[in-house]
């Protein structure tokens, strides 16, 4: 499949540039977690044409599909195949997807033919395309006016969303679910159909008159230059680090979405393209040299959606950082508890962390003490809701049943365990998030000094310093010359050789003894394959190389690792 973004919309579509040809698949065009489009696909005289070639930009703006007619047999004159030329152009741009499809004659004779675009809107939320049952639904309808089809969609939730799709120049037939043209052209000639999807929820307000395709694309090409206009561009005379770099600031610029904050990198498509707070604090993170308003934006509206009251339904605590958010359906009714979701254990302390080195980055004091609150407020969730039993640690325990059972960035269910496979029990203490903590409390210091708040520098510093002390003495396993990934709620370390403990090194927590010792466990055969380190060793009793976090490779943990180990001088 091939996937396009734009702000909070996305497409998933096959290499034809059709999507829900079979009704089981997750394509079709999604905006704020709602599927607006669920089927749209291009006959030829009723006929699947034949694809030729199938390419998405380099910056994944824009899919061009080259496709041409089957053998027809039955027509009269009978046509061969290769015959009728059919060119796709997609893209999406402000809360609409534009597609021009261009056919041309290469025959000797003058051809008729009709070209069919069947089409519907479903109306999924992310989570139901997922496999969440749901008792009820909301109502749909849809209608044909003039050149358009226009579905409307009356969600439990009271919010009304519509599709409106419109066709130029007009079908010669068109019903709520299909548009027939008809096309008659002279050996060489060429025809040109457009057509726009249009999604809405009531709170935007649309323009009445759509822009041209090219305009559209001339507007999409500007908003994604101005986004990444003032990052650090590199050529080196490596062609191939070039390559990698060039396709690396494309992937970070389709992930980048505008909000009233600036703007925010999302997870990633198609399940995870919306704002989490782990990936974005860590995708700025290593952002910080290159483009630093990636943080400027991530800091700021996490800052904005920091939670301040108790919450048990959504694992809100005042001070906590978000974990996700969603505006689907199934959100907004409380079918799932990911409207402004909290259930992480890390993003708060790495809210911070990313706050004072944004600070060194750019010395913005401005920025800083708009969001000195919210660092304070993180600082102070770590000393109480998230250390409950006073212990000096940060640990998690969901409140919800519907929430996540682990809540670090590993978080499936199977996740953290104890040597003999048996799973941990809360509440848990992950070994990266004491290190996490450590450099947040040091981070903050520093921008307390800077802001003359010299008592909470000082105290920050003590804490640090404190959990350095207990965070050895209680993670440290001998044996396996590497840290616990985790302690359990009764304080047994879970001796479970992983990559967690890779982390550390990215902070002074340890001693530089027991930094060689992490290192030769990474590199160690069990945990090192070389695609990368493993999430967790070969040989541990979940070890499986195909699950999500027990024995799989992980890029964004891998930099990390990578991150700590140059710190430490292993580069």
């Amino acid at each position: 499949p091939k996937g396009l973004k734009h702000d909070d919309a996305f497409a998933i579509l096959d290499l034809e540039g059709d999507c829900g040809k079979s009704g089981s698949t997750a394509e079709g065009l999604y905006f704020r977690d709602t599927r607006y489009l669920s089927r749209w696909q291009l006959t030829i005289n009723r006929q699947h044409p034949l694809l030729l070639a199938s390419n998405l930009d380099d910056d994944s703006t824009r899919l061009s599909v080259s496709l041409t007619n089957p053998d027809m047999e039955d027509e009269d004159p009978p046509f061969r195949k290769d015959t009728i030329a059919i060119v796709r152009t997609t893209f999406l741009s402000e809360c609409a997807c534009f597609e021009r499809i261009e056919v041309r004659n290469f025959d000797l004779m003058p051809r008729r033919f009709g070209l069919e675009i069947g089409f519907d809107a479903d109306f999924m939320d992310l989570f139901e395309v997922r496999g969440l049952h749901r008792n009820a639904r909301g109502k749909r309808t849809a209608r044909t006016a003039g050149a358009a089809v226009q579905f409307a969609y009356a969600g439990l939730d009271g919010v009304g969303r519509t599709t409106d799709v419109h066709f130029d120049p007009p079908p010669a037939a068109l019903t709520t679910s299909r548009a027939t043209f008809r096309i008659a052209l002279e050996p060489g000639a060429r025809s040109i159909i457009f057509a726009t999807i249009r999604f809405c929820e009531p709170e935007l307000t649309p323009n009445l008159l759509l822009p041209h395709f090219l305009s559209a694309y001339r507007a999409k090409i500007r908003s994604r230059q101005s986004l990444s206009a003032d990052a650090v561009k590199i050529e080196t005379s490596h062609a191939l680090l070039n390559e990698a770099l060039r396709r690396s600031r494309s992937d970070i610029s389709m992930l980048l979405g505008k909000t009233d904050y600036g703007t925010f990198p999302h997870a990633g498509i198609p399940w995870y393209s919306t704002v989490f707070g782990r990936d974005g604090l860590i995708t700025a993170l290593f952002m910080l040299w290159a483009d630093p308003s990636i943080a400027r934006g991530a800091l700021l509206y996490l800052a904005a959606h920091q939670a301040r009251a108790f919450d048990p339904a959504s694992d809100a605590q005042p001070g906590k950082i978000l974990h996700e958010q969603r505006q689907c359906e199934t959100a907004r009714t409380g079918e799932v508890p990911f409207a402004s979701y909290y259930g992480t254990v890390d993003a708060t302390p790495l809210f911070v962390v990313l706050a004072g080195r944004y600070f060194t980055r750019t010395a913005d004091l401005e920025t800083i003490r708009t969001i000195w609150p919210s660092i304070v407020a993180a600082l102070d969730w770590c000393e109480t809701h998230g250390d409950t039993d006073g212990d000096g640690f940060v640990e998690y325990f969901r409140e919800t049943p519907n929430g996540l059972s682990n809540q670090g960035w590993k978080d499936s269910y199977d996740s953290i365990f104890h040597r003999d496979g048996r799973l941990a029990e809360g509440p848990i203490a992950l070994v990266e998030v004491q290190a996490y903590v450590y450099e947040a409390r040091l981070q903050a210091a520093a921008i307390a000094d800077r802001l003359g708040e010299t008592a909470r520098a000082t105290a920050w510093r003590a804490k640090a310093a404190a959990l350095r002390e207990k965070f050895n003495a209680a993670f440290w396993c001998p044996e396996l010359s590497t840290f616990a990934l985790a302690l359990d709620g009764e304080k047994r370390p879970c001796r479970v050789k992983a990559s967690n403990a890779g982390h550390v090194l990215m902070t002074d927590l340890t001693s530089p003894e027991r930094v060689q010792g992490v290192v030769a466990a990474l590199f160690s055969p069990e945990l090192f394959c070389g695609w990368g380190v493993r999430t967790v060793a070969v040989g541990e009793a979940r070890y499986n190389p195909m699950s999500y976090h027990n024995g799989s490779v992980w890029p964004h943990d891998n930099a990390l690792i990578a991150l700590g180990l140059a710190r430490a001088g292993h580069k």
